[in-house]
């Protein structure tokens, strides 16, 4: 009766515990991942590789919200031969984990790069990578004594011993055994000394041959090493050495549409892209920095992409710069996972390979994880502004993600916020949603130019006619190419707008590259966002320069690099302890009423 109580007991404990703990074991059927800032609901299924609906069948509601620390069950995989996950529970370590799932530390260090001592703890998840075919990989039972076998006069005589063993401190029976994969009883037999265990440090064991029944297992001896050492010691094992690299091999893949099949405008960023690129390579051949640069065209297919990965210098290259495309970047990605080697993908956000592809850089933050940063920062800028959005009704709905979020945000803080629509948004109407006595942020729902030549002239009329409100505009990155139509009215309304990409031409280092850029190629960079020559200069100088300061162990110091970019805001996080690399860089923009322009840096 008292055994049924405590099951009874056990399994409501695993049912009702709080969904921000991380305690109750792992299933067979799930296992618990708690959400951190930036996570989405695809983010979190690419990166697990089940799919969306997977994840809410087991997690009710979750299509609608999901939040920062709360714990999701997400379904693990039962087939054969593939990663699964587990979530860290009180009292395992590294070397427990080990053995209870039958992989060597080494492999689950590999596994997931991201992991380290500082990060192992309760409720992180890891992945664990399958057991090897060939071996077992960790024995956690003594095997059954293997039965006598007998020599043939036609086998070859060999010497009673096929090794000899020093004793060392702490060493038992038991543990000599497993390291040469034979067992007590053969041990014992070739050494009737110790008969009763006990081992003398420093004295010779002879070692057996073992019996044609038991198979060797090559890396108990890392094992039975590793069960004496913590789990800091563990990490520090098998932490790669670090390597410089004497020249760095870098190749560029982008397509620069020479067979004419692309548009014209997309060839003009990627060659200006690649202008700026080669500016970064001279001056750090300058400095006394070594690099082979290797350049392709892309083209627009998968199949041209492949064609290039085929190309047997592709094996030898430490990093590589492309695609453009979307559905290029999986087989590059891929490749570059298997050849070891590092994919920086400078242009789009889009595609899941870096929550799965330790590999992969992504400069262009996905969009979850960039509006989560720009929250963050938001309400450290304006704790306890007053929001009003403006919804102009011009059928664009760019940014509905952006502002369903915030508001969910302001909810959380239970700050206040209003809504203004269409004709509503006229001095009138905004005397009615404006707090006379807070500060106003005044928001628009869309980043299009066709919004903002609606809502400009009303604010701008409603603040000349009531100087006492208190107001605002915040906004978007692509408002950066909107300048030449509004930048009086950007002054005026002391406005906002966040970005990762943005400089000041009357920057010191934007004016000395503006006028080299035009000394080396005799024109001005096209008036995009980003400027893709600012773009091409500032991800080679940072990848080419860390590599060459710290070599293999670039990933482990880069965010110590002391660099100032022209351009791009640099500040590299790994999504999960086995995927690759996002930019979580973001930049607040302000256009004073006193006509400055303010960069703020919120690190």
């Amino acid at each position: 009766m008292m055994k049924l109580i405590k099951a009874i007991y056990l399994a409501m404990a695993l049912t009702v515990a709080p969904a921000g703990m991380m305690m109750a074991q792992n299933t067979s059927g799930h296992f618990l991942h708690t959400v951190t800032k930036g996570q989405s609901l695809y983010s979190i299924s690419s990166m697990y590789n089940v799919p969306i609906s997977d994840i809410v069948k087991l997690n009710p509601g979750s299509d609608e919200r999901i939040k920062v620390g709360q714990a999701l069950k997400i379904p693990q995989t039962s087939a054969e031969n593939q990663v699964v996950f587990h979530t860290i529970q009180a009292g395992e370590t590294l070397y427990k984990l080990s053995v209870k799932h039958g992989v060597s530390v080494e492999r689950i260090c590999r596994a997931n790069p991201g992991l380290s001592v500082k990060n192992f703890r309760v409720g992180q998840v890891i992945a664990i990578p399958p057991k090897s075919k060939a071996t077992s990989e960790v024995t956690t039972q003594t095997p059954a004594p293997a039965p006598q076998v007998q020599t043939t006069p036609s086998e070859p005589l060999k010497p009673k011993c096929r090794d000899m063993h020093k004793i060392q401190r702490k060493e038992t029976v038991y543990s000599i055994s497993r390291m040469y994969g034979i067992t007590e009883e053969e041990l014992m037999a070739a050494n009737p000394e110790i008969k009763n265990k006990k081992l003398k440090k420093g004295k010779f064991l002879c070692i057996p041959y073992a019996q044609k029944s038991v198979v060797e297992t090559p890396k108990a001896p890392t094992q039975q090493e590793d069960s004496t050492l913590t789990d800091a010691q563990l990490f520090d094992k098998n932490k790669k050495e670090s390597k410089k690299i004497a020249t760095i091999k870098a190749a560029i893949v982008l397509p620069f549409n020479t067979d004419g099949t692309g548009t014209k405008d997309e060839q003009v960023r990627m060659v200006e892209y690649y202008e700026g690129f080669l500016m970064a390579v001279d001056s750090l051949k300058e400095k006394g920095v070594s690099i082979d640069l290797y350049t392709y065209d892309s083209g627009k297919t998968i199949a041209s992409v492949k064609q290039i990965l085929n190309k047997p210098e592709m094996k030898t290259m430490d990093i590589i710069f492309g695609p453009a495309h979307a559905d290029q970047v999986k087989p590059m990605a891929e490749f570059a996972e298997k050849n070891n080697l590092r994919l920086v993908v400078p242009f789009t956000s889009k595609g899941d390979d870096v929550f799965n592809n330790p590999s992969v850089y992504q400069i262009n933050t996905p969009q979850s994880y960039l509006y989560s940063e720009v929250y963050e920062h938001y309400l450290r800028k304006f704790p306890n502004a007053h929001v009003v959005f403006l919804d102009a009704n011009t059928g664009h709905t760019d940014k509905a993600d952006f502002i369903k979020g915030l508001k969910e945000e302001l909810k959380n803080r239970q700050m206040t916020f209003k809504e203004l629509k269409g004709e509503d948004i006229n001095p009138e109407g905004m005397k009615l949603v404006v707090d006379s006595l807070r500060e106003n942020v005044i928001i628009p729902t869309s980043g299009r130019n066709v919004a903002l030549i609606k809502i400009l002239p009303q604010m701008i009329v409603t603040s000349r006619e009531h100087p006492n409100y208190n107001m605002k505009l915040f906004g978007y990155p692509e408002w950066q190419t909107y300048t030449d139509d509004h930048l009086a009215s950007f002054f005026e309304l002391d406005t906002y707008f966040y970005s990762s990409f943005y400089t000041n031409n009357l920057f010191p280092e934007a004016i000395r590259f503006i006028n080299a850029y035009r000394k080396w190629y005799s024109k001005d960079m096209a008036n995009t966002f980003p400027k893709y020559g600012m773009l091409g200069f500032d991800t080679a100088y940072f990848f080419l320069l860390g590599l060459h300061k710290y070599g293999s162990n670039f990933e482990d110091s880069m965010n110590q690099m002391m660099i100032t970019p022209i351009q791009t805001g640099f500040k590299f996080d790994r999504v999960n302890n086995w995927g690759g690399f996002i930019n979580r860089k973001v930049f607040f923009v302000n256009f004073t009423k006193n006509f400055e322009l303010i960069k703020l840096d919120f690190e």
